[in-house]
């Protein structure tokens, strides 16, 4: 059976796959953090197995001493002896697998939260580019997959390990006749594991890539429900989508084929060892080359050896699923700007767009040459038909992306090369897309600034008109929002995300339809009362509702990807041109 073809999923920018040298040197990462937890584990399976090899060893012996003629006595003493060894090994094993579960869940808590902080921590145009459904993908799906291998395949393949070195220590002390004739499939089970593990992790991997991209296909359908349905795309958007659930399919079927192929082999050098060990053991007692208590230990310890081994193998299977979920984890951290530079800090206010083109898609520019200086504490509007690239432009003044051509910059520093973090703490976006999270009110605004007490809070709130319903709510800051508690309203949850942009006290803002959701007169009256709040501070408002225009310092008319007119108010009226029709037609429909 052929592997499937391997597609292309659209033009979306996937986030990157770690490489196996980056999954090898975060496993050692986790394993030196945890390096107690697995010494403890290996200790206390290391006792468990030595107790259990004292088992055949015990049988042996009597057998032997059947065979020689023996007492009651001996036959009791050698049961009490068994049976002595077997509760040792049970009670090392249960605290042994208690510890593995608690580490397990110590490096499953401490891969969360890695992939969480560095998840946080993406450049806001990367993951503008990739879509919100890989990485969806990578913290849902490809957790839940990898959870078994940390909680169970880990801590359980270090133990497996040492009972085979164990276990083979007593069969070369019991016969080394007998050990080497418990390996003698060795060579079947190496032949037909290297065949399948060549062929595994490419294609786990690709079995992993192929969800993300149904689940990108079907994130990117619901978001854009409105969307399909008035440009009636549903039957192309049923197709992709049958298209991408058979890409993953075929991968499904294929990695499960490899399994089918390679369990029964494993299976059979399994039977082929304890087969060997009985029949050449039986030869060599026959020859007196052993006798017939070390040929009863040595079969139970080939087949004691089984169990570890094929634990092995059953893991190390895991393994490879799990390792191409922690390879799409680890990718996160790999996400880098090489152009981003620690030394770049700005040394003024001033935003600046010199020669500025930018494109979504290599080739298909949608700015061209545009430049644009904003002065500190200024007022500028951007205007334009739907389409113009507004918002685009406005995410290239926020650090939101990077100019293709040109530059930006911000006190003379470039943008681009700039930290996202520095970024955020002077200049910020806000849009008509809010998150309301899950907790109280309290803990939404403090996102905003950690350390704000109950009274600046009150008073961002009421800076944003936003006092009246919050103190109407049960229980005040203290109300939980949020999925499964009180639901906010799309205004409220405006007027919350603007509640946190007082917070964050920023020096340069850059508005995006940030009162869209507010009826006409909400919204005049809310950018009244934030003008107060925003006085002395730099704003770019992408306006969408010529008043927010009529109040600028200067207004932008953006058209095709251009600025093609750049004046204030009166001077752009008087102009007759593009501002003045949209300032006209404006006024009518009001």
């Amino acid at each position: 059976m052929k592997p499937p073809e391997v597609r292309q999923h659209g033009p979306a920018a996937m986030l990157p796959v770690a490489s196996p040298a980056a999954v090898r040197a975060y496993v050692r990462l986790l394993a030196r953090r945890h390096r107690a937890g697995f010494a403890a584990v290996i200790a206390l399976n290391a006792t468990a197995t030595v107790a259990g090899l004292a088992g055949p060893w015990v049988l042996g012996s009597l057998v032997q001493e059947l065979s020689a003629g023996t007492t009651g006595s001996r036959i009791l003493t050698a049961i009490g002896w068994y049976l002595l060894a077997l509760f040792v090994q049970s009670g090392f094993i249960g605290w042994s697998r208690l510890r593995g579960s608690m580490l397990g869940e110590r490096m499953l808590a401490d891969l969360r939260e890695d992939f969480l902080v560095r998840s946080v921590a993406l450049p806001p145009g990367v993951l503008e580019r990739a879509g919100t459904g890989d990485l969806v993908s990578r913290g849902t799906t490809d957790i839940d997959r990898l959870a078994k291998s940390v909680r169970e395949a880990v801590p359980e393949l270090a133990v497996a390990l040492v009972s085979v070195v164990l276990v083979l220590g007593a069969l070369l002390l019991t016969s080394p006749l007998l050990a080497i004739t418990a390996v003698i499939g060795l060579p079947l089970l190496l032949a037909t594991s290297r065949w399948y593990f060549r062929r595994a992790p490419q294609s786990y991997r690709s079995e992993s890539a192929g969800y993300a991209a149904v689940n990108t296909v079907l994130a990117e359908t619901v978001d854009a429900g409105r969307t399909v349905e008035a440009l009636r795309l549903g039957e192309r958007r049923v197709e992709l989508t049958d298209r991408r659930i058979g890409e993953w399919l075929a991968w499904e079927r294929y990695t499960l084929w490899l399994r089918t192929v390679w369990f029964p082999s494993v299976d059979a050098t399994y039977a082929l060892a304890v087969l060997a060990t009985l029949t050449l053991g039986g030869l060599y007692a026959t020859r007196g080359w052993i006798g017939i208590g070390q040929l009863t230990a040595g079969v139970l310890y080939a087949q004691a050896l089984t169990h570890p081994v094929d634990l092995i193998l059953r893991w190390y299977d895991e393994l490879q699923v799990g390792q191409a979920s922690l390879a799409r984890l680890v990718g996160v951290r790999e996400v880098v700007d090489p152009e981003t530079d620690e030394t770049v800090r700005p040394a003024g206010r001033e935003v600046s767009a010199s020669e500025v083109a930018f494109g979504y898609r290599d080739g298909v520019d949608v700015l061209h040459g545009i430049s644009l200086d904003v002065a500190p504490g200024s007022r500028v509007a951007l205007v334009g038909p739907s389409g113009a690239g507004k918002s685009t432009l406005g995410r290239l003044l926020a650090g939101i992306y990077a100019p293709g051509r040109g530059s930006v910059t911000l006190g003379g520093a470039p943008l681009a090369r700039m930290p996202a973090e520095r970024i955020r703490a002077q200049v910020a976006l806000v849009n008509q897309e809010h998150h309301v999270f899950v907790g109280t009110l309290r803990d939404n605004l403090r996102l905003a600034r950690p350390g704000a007490d109950d009274v600046e809070l009150r008073a961002a709130l009421a800076a944003v008109d936003a006092g009246e319903w919050v103190a109407a709510l049960p229980d005040g800051l203290d109300t939980e929002v949020g999925s499964g508690g009180t639901v906010l309203t799309p205004p409220q949850a405006q007027q919350l995300a603007l509640a946190r942009l007082v917070l964050a006290d920023p020096h340069t803002l850059v508005l995006d339809e940030a009162t869209s959701l507010l009826d006409p007169r909400a919204a005049r009256h809310l950018e009244r009362s934030l003008s107060r709040v925003l006085e002395g501070r730099t704003v770019i408002a992408i306006a969408h509702r010529l008043h927010t225009a009529h109040d600028a310092d200067v207004i932008a008319v953006v058209e095709q990807g251009r600025i093609s007119e750049y004046g204030s108010h009166p001077e752009l009226v008087a102009a007759g041109g593009a501002y003045a029709a949209l300032w006209r037609s404006w006024r009518d429909e009001g």
